[in-house]
């Protein structure tokens, strides 16, 4: 076999190879329910073309941004932010010991560890608006219903990435405590979750920039928060205070997002 036989020896890619049968095949099958869903998405270059004029009558009427109504504006921002903390806080707390009875290294029994995990699928599925109509039919408009929601969400997000994360800890501190008589708890607490504290936390900040996204979107349907001023100016066609609230929107989200890249490039720096 010379060297253009393998291209591998000279450090070229591996030829290419036709795909398998069934592999072509289900590509096939993907790419038709692509273009079947393309038709039934309602798609229209027409229309968007007869949308442009709105949407430049929409962008001119946004400029400048209004400031009639600032401050209670950047009241609705901090209830925003603090339904976020809130939500997020409780949430974590709650997902911790779900998240030990979820993975398969410290649950009781193999039951216990199923139900758990379709507890957290299920809350995980619900969408977040379908969880925030729920909680304001049950106690009312406002931001108690969107911090409910929130909880909900973080407790389906991180339930599952903490589980995995406790799942992938190194198993031999935690037999070691086995072997010299500890007992569960004591594994968990000394052991499993010193281990991974440091998983725990990247899943945590990235479920308080969630919960800041989603806390936005809460107030559309009567959660409390900016959304429900979003909602109002768009309603009454005052883009310009639309325009306002969209750039307080985008700089708490920048602000959370930065905070949270800070911390987590602090953690792997310390890590490292």
């Amino acid at each position: 076999m010379t060297d253009l036989d393998n291209p591998a020896q000279d450090g070229m890619p591996a030829r290419f190879r036709p795909p398998h049968p069934l592999s072509a095949l289900l590509f096939a099958l993907f790419l038709g329910f692509f273009l079947w869903s393309l038709s039934s998405a309602g798609i229209s270059i027409g229309e968007l073309i007869e949308g442009l004029p709105n949407m430049a009558r929409i962008g001119a009427e946004m400029v400048p941004p209004a400031t009639d109504r600032l401050e209670p504006m950047l009241r609705s921002v901090l209830v925003t932010f603090q339904m976020a903390v809130v939500g997020t806080v409780i949430g974590l707390i709650l997902s911790l010991p779900l998240a030990v009875l979820a993975a398969r290294n410290h649950t009781p029994h193999p039951v216990v560890r199923a139900a758990v995990r379709g507890l957290i699928s299920f809350v995980r599925t619900v969408p977040d608006l379908a969880w925030a109509l729920f909680f304001v039919a049950s106690v009312g408009l406002g931001p108690f219903a969107g911090t409910l929601t929130l909880i909900v969400d973080t407790v389906g997000f991180c339930g599952r990435f903490f589980a995995e994360a406790i799942e992938e800890v190194d198993r031999g501190p935690p037999e070691a405590m086995n072997a010299i008589g500890a007992g569960p708890l004591d594994v968990i607490v000394c052991a499993t979750l010193p281990m991974a504290l440091p998983s725990l936390i990247n899943t945590g900040l990235f479920a308080l920039e969630k919960a800041v996204r989603s806390s936005v979107v809460l107030g559309l349907v009567g959660a409390g928060g900016i959304g429900a001023e979003l909602a109002t100016s768009m309603e009454m066609f005052r883009y310009d205070q639309a325009a306002t609230i969209v750039l307080m929107i985008f700089v708490l989200v920048m602000a959370v997002e930065t905070l949270s890249s800070h911390l987590r490039a602090k953690l792997i720096g310390g890590r490292g």
